[in-house]
Formats: C-alpha cells, sequence, structure tokens
C-alpha cells in the first residue's frame, strides 16, 4: 500500500491550496480527482474574482487555477486524475478508482477532504424534459466544451451562481429569457444582477416555474406569481418561449466520504442537511488527522476555500512535526486576517437570512438592487459614488457591503478610495484629478464602474462602460443606450474602444449621448437608430 504525508481528495481550490501548502513544508502529496482535469470550478469561472491582491482580485477563476496548478507540480505534488475516491476509512485510508481501471488502496498520516458540492434541483412538472439542467451543468457546456446549452435560456435563482452563468449565457451568445426567484429578492451580489438588467434581462422575483412545456425536448415554461407560502396565486400565469431551463437554487455540500470515515456530523447542521463538525479555525474533524476544506464543510465562495485549503495543509504539516507550533501560528495569523476581512458584509455566512436595517451602510440605497435587480435612478442621484463633477470622472454603482477593492488599487491618482476594511462602500475623492485612464473601469469584478464626461462639448456626455462582448463595436458605429434597467433610453454612438492587455478582456467602450441622458445611459446595444 503506497503511503503519503497527506492525501488530499478533491482537486478543487480548495484541495490544490491545501496540497501545494503542505507540499512547501516538505510533505509528500497525492491528489485525487474524478475528473479529466483538475482545476474543479476555478476553470468553468471566467469572471474575475473579488477580494483584494491577497484573495486574487480581479483575477479570472481560470487564471487563478492554471496559477495553483503550476504551484503544486512545481512543488511535486501528485495529481491522479479520472480517479475517484470510492472509501475513505477512520484510519486514513482510501480506496480509489484508478483511471476506472483498477482499485487500489492508499494511505495517508492525514487527509483533507476537499469534495465541494453539487448542485440542488427542484421539481416541477416537465423537469425531466432534455433541456432542464443546472446552471453548473450550462457553465461546464459552455466554459470546457465551448457548447452553447441553448438558444434561449430561462434562469430559476437569483444567488450568485445564477447572475453570473446569465451573464456567462448573454456572453456565449444565447439569450436571457428572464431570471426567475422565488424569494422577494435578488439572491445574489446587486452589481452581478445589474450587469444583467442593464443588458435587458427582465427579474421576476416572487416567481417560480410551474412546468416545462414540450414532448421530448423543452420548448417553452409557465411561470406564476407566489405568495408568502411560496403558493402559486392563481391568474398569474405567464408563458415563455425557450429551449432551455437552468436551474440555480443553491448547492450541498459532498459529505458522503467524511460521513463514511465515521466524522461526527451536525445533526441537522446550520441551514439544515448535515455537515461534518469541525474545528473552525484549521477544518479538522473529530478523526484526529481528518481535514475538511472548502464547501464540504460549509458553501462559500472560492476565494474562501482556497485560504481555507491553505490553513488545513499548515495544519497537517504542523501535525506531523514538518513545522512547529510557532511557525504554523505565524502562517496561520496572514491566513486568517484574509479569510475574515472575506467574511464581512451584508454576504458573510454570519450574516445570511439576517435582516438588516436601513442605517446598515448600503442597504437602504441597496433595495431596488435587491428587488429589481438594478439600482433605481432616485437611489443613484444619491448614492455618494454617483457625482456631477466637472471633467471626466468615475462614477460608482456599487451599493452592497462586498468585499472588494480592486478600484481603489487600480487608479493611479487615487481618485477612488475604499479604505482599510474591504467592504466598505467606495468613495469618490473630489479633491484627485481623474485623467480617464480606465483602469477603475477595468479592474471592477461587479462591472460597476463607469467613467462620464459630461463636458464633451456640443451638447454631447461621454460615458465609458466596460464591454465583455463580441463582436466589438467599431468606432463610429451607432446604436442605441440602455438605462439601468434595460430599457432604450436614447441614440448612442460609440467614440472610442479601448483593448488592453492590463484590461485582461474587459474592453472599455465610450459612447456619446445627449447631457442629459449621461445620468442614466449605462450600456451600449446594436440597433436601429430611434
Amino acid at each position: 500500500m503506497t503511503r503519503y504525508d497527506l492525501i488530499v481528495i478533491g482537486a478543487g481550490p480548495a484541495g490544490l491550496s491545501a496540497a501545494a501548502e503542505a507540499a512547501s513544508h516538505g510533505l509528500s502529496v497525492a491528489v485525487f480527482d474524478e475528473n479529466a482535469r483538475p482545476g474543479g470550478q476555478l476553470f468553468k469561472q471566467i469572471h474575475k474574482f473579488f477580494g483584494s491582491k491577497e484573495h486574487k482580485a480581479k483575477i479570472r477563476g481560470y487564471d487563478i487555477g492554471e496559477e495553483l496548478l503550476r504551484e503544486a507540480e512545481g512543488l511535486g505534488v501528485k495529481v491522479f486524475l479520472n480517479s475517484p475516491v470510492i472509501g475513505l476509512y477512520a484510519g486514513k485510508e482510501v480506496a480509489v478508482n484508478l483511471n476506472g481501471a483498477e482499485t487500489a488502496r492508499f494511505r495517508g498520516d492525514t487527509v483533507v477532504v476537499a469534495t465541494g458540492a453539487s448542485e440542488n434541483m427542484v421539481t416541477f412538472d416537465g423537469w425531466t424534459l432534455p433541456g432542464v439542467m443546472g446552471a453548473g451543468a450550462a457553465q461546464t457546456m459552455m466554459n470546457i466544451n465551448r457548447v452553447r446549452p441553448g438558444s434561449r435560456v430561462l434562469m430559476l435563482g437569483s444567488g450568485n451562481v445564477g447572475l453570473v452563468v446569465g451573464f456567462q449565457l448573454l456572453q456565449a451568445g444565447c439569450e436571457l429569457a428572464a431570471v426567475i426567484d422565488a424569494a422577494p429578492r435578488v439572491g445574489g451580489y446587486g452589481v452581478h444582477a445589474a450587469k444583467l438588467a442593464r443588458c435587458g434581462v427582465p427579474f421576476y422575483l416572487s416567481h417560480t416555474i410551474i412546468r416545462a412545456e414540450g414532448d421530448d425536448r423543452v420548448t417553452g415554461a409557465v411561470i406564476g406569481r407566489t405568495d408568502a407560502k411560496w403558493n402559486i396565486i392563481p391568474g398569474t400565469e405567464k408563458h415563455f418561449d425557450a429551449d432551455t431551463i437552468c436551474i440555480a437554487v443553491g448547492l450541498s455540500p459532498s459529505t458522503r466520504l467524511v460521513q463514511m470515515a465515521g466524522c461526527e456530523m451536525h445533526e441537522p447542521a446550520p441551514g439544515g442537511g448535515r455537515l461534518p463538525v469541525c474545528d473552525e479555525i484549521t477544518g479538522e474533524t473529530s478523526i484526529p488527522g481528518i481535514y475538511c476544506s472548502g464547501d464540504v464543510s460549509g458553501i462559500e465562495e472560492a476565494s474562501s476555500a482556497m485560504i481555507e485549503g491553505r490553513i488545513s495543509g499548515a495544519a497537517a504539516a504542523r501535525r506531523l512535526g514538518f513545522i512547529d507550533e510557532s511557525e504554523f501560528e505565524r502562517r496561520l495569523t496572514g491566513l486568517e486576517r484574509a479569510l475574515a476581512s472575506l467574511r464581512e458584509g451584508m454576504f458573510a455566512p454570519k450574516n445570511r437570512g439576517k435582516t438588516f436595517e436601513k442605517t446598515d451602510e448600503g442597504f437602504d440605497i441597496s433595495v431596488s438592487l435587491l428587488e429589481n435587480g438594478y439600482l433605481s435612478d432616485a437611489e443613484a442621484v444619491r448614492y455618494p459614488g454617483v457625482k456631477t463633477l466637472p471633467g471626466v470622472h468615475p462614477v460608482i454603482e456599487c451599493t452592497q457591503n462586498i468585499p472588494c477593492n480592486p478600484c481603489q488599487d487600480a487608479c493611479p491618482k487615487g481618485c477612488i478610495a475604499v479604505g482599510a476594511n474591504i467592504v466598505s462602500l467606495p468613495a469618490i475623492n473630489e479633491s484627485a484629478k481623474c485623467i480617464g485612464c480606465g483602469q477603475c473601469v477595468a479592474s471592477c469584478s461587479g462591472q460597476a464602474v463607469f467613467l462620464v464626461n459630461e463636458d464633451a462639448g456640443g451638447g454631447y456626455a461621454t460615458v465609458t462602460a466596460p464591454y465583455e462582448f463580441i463582436p466589438l463595436p467599431a468606432k463610429g458605429e451607432r446604436g442605441r443606450a440602455l438605462d439601468r434597467a434595460g430599457n432604450v433610453i436614447c441614440d448612442a454612438e460609440v467614440v472610442d474602444v479601448r483593448v488592453s492587455p492590463a484590461f485582461d478582456h474587459t474592453s472599455l467602450l465610450t459612447f456619446k449621448v445627449p447631457k442629459s441622458e449621461c445620468g442614466r445611459a449605462r450600456f451600449w446595444k446594436r440597433g436601429e437608430r430611434l
């Protein structure tokens, strides 16, 4: 039986991070994963990450995945692919189906379980028809296999997964007919919802799918409004033509191996289901030397999973004597600080289910984002990030306490301030002089920063917005300007298109609108002039 100092189950963000951390301290490490390529969800994530520099902010998920892989391979980590772990035992032995050909046993002096989570599903009439799929499956089709999942798609669920995948569907050339959610408010980040809304995607909150239509495949769907008890209100039915229905109604931790090993489980876990009882810092389970990192111990973002993996890898090194207590504590201090900063704000795990008050920073000006998917004009006027200033200047429409500060770091002139607490709302430094470089626009992970120049001349103003669609429009091309809710408000002419390696595939599209509309115009769309 082959032995390793550490066996990691799962080659996703948590698992690869744990493996790299442990190997950096001298442990022999093997990683087993059931997939044909390592990286887990990272290679499906083409959007830019939130957080700060230490969280890989403004870097796209697939680039983070490549970086992790290079690190692990450079440290001698052995990665076994197409090799699902089919057994985990209290003695820290694992049974692995190697390449689908043979079953072998391996022993780890320590084990990190980083098996992630699986998509939840809801049932409705017709839910087994071809064309009904999880949002994660659609994301795999698009971003891994380069296949469009459909032409006209309905998205059920307005959490971050539904919103992010919804935008990626648009990028892939699909039509997103609507985002539907039974809850009365958007569940994910408002900036993600706003990206969809200004593209013209409607939100139907307090609605759910009644049935999918079609005989041998999806051809449409019927939705209806729900009451306070989640019952369909008769007479509120609405039909959509669609060939695809994506389901994004949450994730469930994949804990089967942890339970098989005999680790103590919460009964039930906070929020429902069963989760392993883990040390809050290291992720160590009730069986000494077996750790849980990432979504298997509780659903969070990939940024948090990577830090949790690092902590578990360092804890394994300490347990086996590769580092002493003082070195572990030094390493832990920085990792805990980084993790704590991600767990602040109104979307933090500790605040799930909390009813926010209007005195909470950002909440009263986020009501429209939560209830409609976009910031209303009235709220935008009240928001301190939207200012009328001479010349070109940034306009920031990030109105929720999201852990993120790339806009502050990107500005060479100090025009934007977030401060030491990365969940604080960004503010405009009126004494700083904006040079219109656009670094803030390109760096914003939520695409919530714009440059406005109200003095473009001739009664016109210009708006510079992030643009991540192909083909890019040409300078001089005429189209239409859309407001925050996706409504066409005026004609708009493209006056500049900036592409730079520093922008990392986010183009800066500058279009000209009447000066009176520059406070509303937030997206440019091809189409006949009004």
